[in-house]
């Protein structure tokens, strides 16, 4: 079997293919420009620098494109990254499918996607079911193959439906905890979240942020889809069982700073709130252990206030999330 990303250790020299998940064009102090690359295969991704980079290199090295690079690999400020010596696109003998170098989830789109529909016959609410399942339908395939983000937490293909379903499988702990929880709004507010992310994301295979996802955001895209869709099936969206799925979404995010256009103010907007962060949390920080050998500590992690995690010495495990 070829060499993934990760098979190489620190000070190891680097020949492989690998996709080319993001290229950012940025300027040096030199005033010459460079590319700010992050390479992916199934085993994760490495970030890189490509220094001097002309129109043509620009051009030619976009996200989505297969290349083969030769380098070394090290590390910076405890980050991984790869120093590159040579860089080019990859021939077809070379591997130069990009769907053979994308993370995935580690369940079947078929499998999610009949696990979902068992959490939406559990919702009761007649408006609540009929809208969530137009939009479903609307969305389907992106929804159960599109990353949830392109980076941090769940950024692999089938990402967003494997995020909502841990929302829901931790939602269904939650609602037979504490009786007082509206089951049937929490299940709709999770599987609806994130809906949005099918409009603000262009795909799973280089994820790059589309000019509605910049400039309007996947928030308030799936509430404008949420209103459209009660319009079309005749419901009444000023109706209060409305109102309240409609918050669920506008809250979700928690805080005004962080994309919420208001905060939660209902017992389910607050608990969806609030495993919506601990997935992601997990998700992150199960990711980054893969890479991190027992005893020391991982590289900083941006979606984490830039921390580092220690990985302890006692043989904990950490299953891959992807």
């Amino acid at each position: 079997m070829a060499k993934q990303i990760f098979d190489y250790q620190n000070g190891d020299e680097v020949k492989l293919a690998v996709l080319v998940k993001g290229a950012d064009v940025r300027m040096a102090k030199s005033g010459k420009k460079f590319i700010a690359f992050t390479f992916q295969d199934p085993s994760g991704h490495i970030t890189a620098k490509f220094w001097d980079a002309t129109e043509d290199d620009i051009q030619q090295f976009k996200p989505g494109e297969v290349v083969l690079l030769t380098g070394k690999r090290e590390l910076y400020q405890n980050n991984p990254q790869i120093k590159l010596y040579s860089l080019r696109l990859a021939t077809q003998e070379e591997g130069n499918d990009p769907a053979a170098y994308m993370e995935r989830a580690p369940e079947t789109a078929a499998d999610m996607g009949e696990e979902l529909n068992n959490f939406i016959f559990e919702i009761t609410n007649a408006n609540w079911n009929r809208v969530v399942r137009k939009l479903l339908a609307d969305n389907r395939q992106a929804f159960l193959t599109y990353p949830a983000a392109k980076s941090n937490h769940h950024a692999f293909a089938g990402g967003l439906a494997c995020h909502t379903l841990s929302i829901l499988r931790l939602a269904k702990g939650v609602a037979a905890q504490y009786k007082a929880v509206n089951k049937s709004l929490l299940y709709a507010g999770a599987i609806l979240h994130d809906l949005g992310k099918t409009i603000e994301l262009t795909g799973p295979t280089a994820t790059e942020y589309t000019v509605e996802g910049n400039l309007i955001g996947h928030i308030v895209l799936v509430d404008e889809a949420l209103v459209a869709a009660a319009t079309q099936l005749k419901i009444d969206i000023h109706a209060e069982d409305m109102v309240l799925l409609r918050h669920m979404i506008l809250a979700h995010h928690g805080l005004l700073e962080y994309g919420s256009p208001v905060r939660p103010q209902l017992l389910e907007a607050q608990i969806l709130h609030d495993l919506d962060e601990l997935d992601a949390s997990v998700n992150m920080m199960t990711t980054v252990y893969q890479h991190v050998e027992p005893g020391t500590f991982s590289e900083r992690l941006f979606g984490m206030d830039n921390r580092r995690f220690y990985r302890p010495t006692n043989g904990q495990t950490y299953p891959d999330p992807h």
